[in-house]
């Protein structure tokens, strides 16, 4: 059964969770497909765009059928071993891509479901989507990086609201609260995300660079993170891109980035 659908359109591959019986539960199979599919869009687009289909974003972590819970032995058990084999390499490969990514989040994005939504560099949710720190409602701690990244986008307060209530936060909220880009009607979530990513995609090579040293910023020291911008620097300005750019300013006309 394939669980993830992949298209490219336009320069942007658009990776679709599809399990909607489920709204998308990202078990360990779900989780090597999206690997799959990423490494294909890093090799041939520009951009991508990562939405779940049906009534849901993802659900989280799938716990039916063959569940931990399901075991037949007397071994203690280790509840991370799959994030160590699987979810943990998935989600550090969606912060290093080579490439920008949108995420469209549509109805809920719970467990690490929330944590896929998160990673997008920018995040488009639905006006009926929300977001859904799940993991104390079942005795467990949150993962997929929401620990990491939830304190640095929403702040210390409203992060410790999430995780310790685990209460949903609608995308209104969400977007009152800098967790999001967009909130959009329901109708309009896709065709926002890909043309977000279309932007994207059509921009210069130094998008993926500046997503690069955004991230790296969220770790670095002041003095590290200068230097990280001047070497960025010099890399970007040896792409066509950047000779394409300052001569499409001189000559007063739209810029054709090609991505070198």
């Amino acid at each position: 059964m394939t669980l993830v659908r992949y298209a490219l359109e336009d320069g942007v591959a658009v990776v679709t969770m599809a399990d909607p019986a489920t709204m998308n539960a990202a078990g360990v199979d779900m989780a090597v497909e999206l690997t799959t599919a990423f490494k294909k869009a890093a090799d041939e687009a520009r951009a991508a765009v990562l939405t779940g289909e049906g009534r849901g974003f993802c659900s989280g972590a799938n716990l039916s059928g063959g569940g931990p819970l399901s075991r037949k032995t007397d071994e203690p058990l280790d509840a991370g071993a799959a994030l160590e084999s699987t979810y943990n390499p998935l989600v550090t490969m969606l912060r290093d891509l080579p490439i920008p990514f949108v995420t469209a989040v549509n109805g809920a994005a719970a467990g690490v479901g929330c944590s896929f939504a998160l990673m997008g560099d920018l995040i488009v949710a639905g006006e009926s989507a929300y977001f859904l720190q799940a993991f104390r409602r079942i005795g467990l701690v949150p993962d997929g990086g929401s620990t990491y990244l939830l304190p640095r986008m929403i702040g210390r307060a409203r992060a410790m609201e999430m995780m310790l209530l685990g209460e949903k936060v609608p995308a209104k909220t969400a977007l009152d609260w800098g967790m999001v880009n967009r909130c959009v009607p329901d109708a309009d979530l896709l065709p926002t995300a890909k043309a977000l990513a279309r932007e994207l995609a059509n921009g210069p090579a130094s998008i993926a660079m500046i997503r690069r040293i955004a991230w790296a910023s969220l770790d670095n020291d002041w003095k590290a993170q200068l230097h990280l911008e001047r070497m960025t620097q010099r890399e970007a300005g040896r792409t066509s891109d950047f000779v394409e750019g300052v001569t499409a300013f001189a000559q007063k006309r739209p810029a054709k980035f090609t991505g070198a």
